[in-house]
């Protein structure tokens, strides 16, 4: 930091996180750092979403927890439907908590307006405000046309069962049709850390758990695999294009006059972190060599041309890995392959997953940048 307390260099804090306001995460950095990190610098794992003009006027169906609808709306979608909307609007679809299930049915329906009202005033329902908050008619429930997976939610199985509900039916849950339709309605996810580094003494299932588990159920059922029209936060390319185009805004707004070439990326999961690097440094190398290359699903614009031509990951040991288990990154005894925690839709390579460097902390990973670089450690 200068003298100012400002960042000396551009920086961005890209977090697989998703339950939580930008602005949000921006403050608790900045209490944190003992410096002001301004919304602009966040990338939460949907951030990314962003892009993704074509969906944000369609109906979407949205599962997380914390600020769900605030997040969902400030991606740019306008037209969101969260998980307790639809479970009050279709009460017999979340059959698996017993003490949830609807005692009884009633043919007098309210208006949408008298449902809104209601669900607001009751956010909790007791069995007995239950019976007088009525669910829409189905035919008052616009048809759903995808589907937005922004983090994990609390009831697993209530969003399991009713994204399921929503994929099978085309986006009119409740009704039942004799072939499901493949392919599925457009399925947006974010965060794949199948685990993540909490107070406990072992890591914690992340969202990566929870579309593993969506995937499952998803094949099992239809024979089919689950496909993603756009799937971001570390390590998919996408969200490191994102992460690259903010860095070389704030080197613009410096006054810089080239632009970045060399990115660094610090982290403490070899899985979304140095892999996340090590995959984007490759797709770096190869654009600088033969063009940038198409990156399929997840690719929903076209970007500017990265200026940037390397990025070299550094890995720390306050998290995830700990050098004196390093079951992520070694193999086992007998020469085995360690089991794979990246989500179904990455390949797996060791390399990858080998940091550039492997540093104690983030203070030591800053030093390093700055010898590298030959900048004076003031």
């Amino acid at each position: 930091m200068n003298s100012q307390g400002q960042l000396r260099v551009p920086v961005v804090f890209v977090t697989n996180a998703g339950n939580i306001l930008q602005h949000s995460k921006a403050q608790e950095l900045s209490a944190l750092l003992g410096c002001k990190v301004d919304a602009d610098q966040v990338i939460l794992s949907h951030s990314p979403m962003k892009l993704f003009s074509k969906y944000h006027e369609k109906r979407m169906l949205v599962s997380g927890q914390g600020p769900v609808l605030e997040n969902a709306r400030g991606l740019g979608f306008r037209n969101v439907v969260t998980m307790d909307e639809l479970r009050m609007a279709f009460p017999l679809l979340d059959m698996v908590d017993l003490e949830r299930r609807p005692k009884t049915t009633s043919p007098s329906l309210p208006s949408d307006k008298q449902f809104r009202t209601c669900w607001l005033a009751f956010p909790v329902l007791s069995r007995r405000a239950a019976g007088r908050c009525e669910p829409l008619p189905r035919n008052d429930f616009p048809r759903i046309e995808g589907v937005l997976l922004l983090g994990e939610p609390v009831r697993w199985e209530t969003s399991l069962q009713l994204i399921m509900d929503v994929l099978l039916s085309n986006g009119s849950p409740g009704t039942s049709l004799a072939t499901a339709p493949y392919p599925h309605l457009p399925v947006l996810a974010s965060n794949m850390d199948l685990l993540w580094m909490a107070e406990a003494k072992m890591p914690r299932f992340g969202h990566g758990t929870f579309l593993l588990c969506l995937e499952t159920i998803y094949q099992k059922v239809t024979g089919k695999d689950l496909r993603y029209e756009g799937l971001m936060g570390k390590p998919s390319i996408l969200t490191y294009q994102y992460a690259e185009e903010l860095l070389q805004r704030q080197a613009e707004r410096r006054g810089w006059a080239a632009p970045i070439q060399k990115l660094y990326a610090v982290g403490d999961n070899p899985m979304s972190d140095v892999y996340g690097a090590n995959l984007f440094h490759q797709y770096l190398q190869k654009a600088t060599r033969d063009g940038a290359p198409e990156l399929g699903a997840g690719d929903p614009r076209r970007q500017r041309p990265s200026a940037s031509q390397s990025c070299v990951s550094i890995l720390v040991c306050t998290g995830v890995y700990n050098p004196r288990d390093p079951q992520s990154t070694e193999p086992l005894l007998g020469g085995e392959e360690p089991p794979f925690h990246g989500h179904r839709d990455f390949c797996f390579s060791s390399g990858l997953m080998e940091a550039s460097h492997v540093v104690k902390d983030v203070h030591e990973a800053v030093q390093l940048v700055f010898r590298k670089e030959g900048w004076a450690w003031e």
